[in-house]
């Protein structure tokens, strides 16, 4: 079975075949008849072939730094998605935030010919000038890469990070703190300067610095931050809180010093990991994972496809919704 009897089947150039099977952009029409075709004549690409002829396998990278977190797990199933569509596997690396191993997930990106990479990096300093200098394909995901003119997909942190804020100050809140990752890290960054942004306007900004904690994006993270501020002489009455596991954290520590939503202030980007905090009073800023992942598959399969044009960068936008208020 060969490309040219799916064009046939499907009514279009070969080379149209070609490119959707290479995760190319073609029209919705001509990809619904091609995949048509393809499923009724049973055909499955030759992967070794396409390997010999192109110099990589039909396999792309997601390097992600924390697979435990669900916002990843939900953004790999959107990439695993999108590749799969177009007869490309993907296999997952962990980074746990290290540059190091995520170095190291790179070299064997390069040693095992993969088609390219998608990477949410580990931190500013993430380094693909190898995959660049090799001409493998690469895009960033949730955080960009400043040092490199790649592909980005990402999502409007700081107009997150703004209306989080705004939304506690609106409920009556005076004091609102924000619990952000690494400072190392462009998102939690983002989030901090749209908090900033709110809380200079309602508060004039005398307070910021104090009620300003960094932490490493994970539970007890958030957990040590909430408790520092809450042991402050003068502790704030609402957080905005930069991701949902150190959300998770906070909500512990919070819990810890008999307190809770709706009756103390909560703002999160991402959905709570355990669902036994259900979003009960808690303002969640809804980050679309699934999507991030699906945009950057697709920037990726374009490049992998041929495209040859300027870096591209895709900014989705979050959404904020709150859950029930419940007493």
């Amino acid at each position: 079975m060969t490309i040219y009897e799916v064009a046939a089947r499907a009514g279009v150039s070969p080379a149209t075949v070609s490119r959707v099977l290479n995760g190319a952009r073609v029209s919705a029409e001509s990809e619904r008849l091609v995949r048509a075709a393809a499923a009724e004549l049973d055909f499955t690409p030759n992967r070794t072939a396409r390997r010999l002829r192109g110099q990589h396998s039909a396999v792309i990278g997601l390097i992600i730094p924390d697979i435990e977190n669900p916002f990843f797990t939900a953004l790999a199933r959107g990439v695993e998605n999108r590749a799969r569509a177009a007869g490309y596997s993907v296999v997952l690396c962990n980074t746990d935030e290290d540059p190091e191993r995520e170095a190291t997930y790179i070299g064997i990106a390069l040693a095992e010919h993969m088609a390219g990479v998608i990477l949410a990096p580990a931190d500013d300093a993430s380094d693909v000038s190898r995959l660049v200098a090799h001409r493998r394909p690469v895009v960033a995901v949730d955080r960009s890469l400043a040092r490199a003119d790649v592909d980005a997909v990402t999502v409007d942190n700081r107009a997150g990070g703004h209306s989080a804020a705004e939304s506690l100050f609106a409920a009556g809140f005076t004091r609102v703190a924000c619990i952000t990752g690494p400072s190392s890290v462009e998102t939690a960054q983002l989030r901090m300067a749209g908090w900033r942004q709110a809380a200079a306007r309602h508060a004039g900004g005398g307070y910021l610095e104090e009620l300003l904690r960094y932490a490493d994006y994970r539970v007890d993270g958030g957990r040590a931050a909430m408790a520092e501020l809450l042991a402050l002489p003068e502790p704030p009455d609402a957080a905005v809180v930069a991701n949902n596991l150190m959300a998770a954290g906070a909500l512990d520590a919070l819990h810890d010093a008999g307190l809770a939503p709706p009756g103390f202030g909560l703002a999160v980007f991402g959905d709570l990991p355990f669902a036994s905090f259900g979003r009960r009073g808690i303002r969640v800023v809804d980050v679309p994972a699934r999507e991030l992942g699906e945009a950057a598959a697709t920037l990726l399969l374009e490049r992998i496809g041929g495209d040859t044009g300027p870096a591209k960068t895709v900014v989705l936008r979050t959404t904020g919704q709150s859950g029930p208020v419940q007493s």
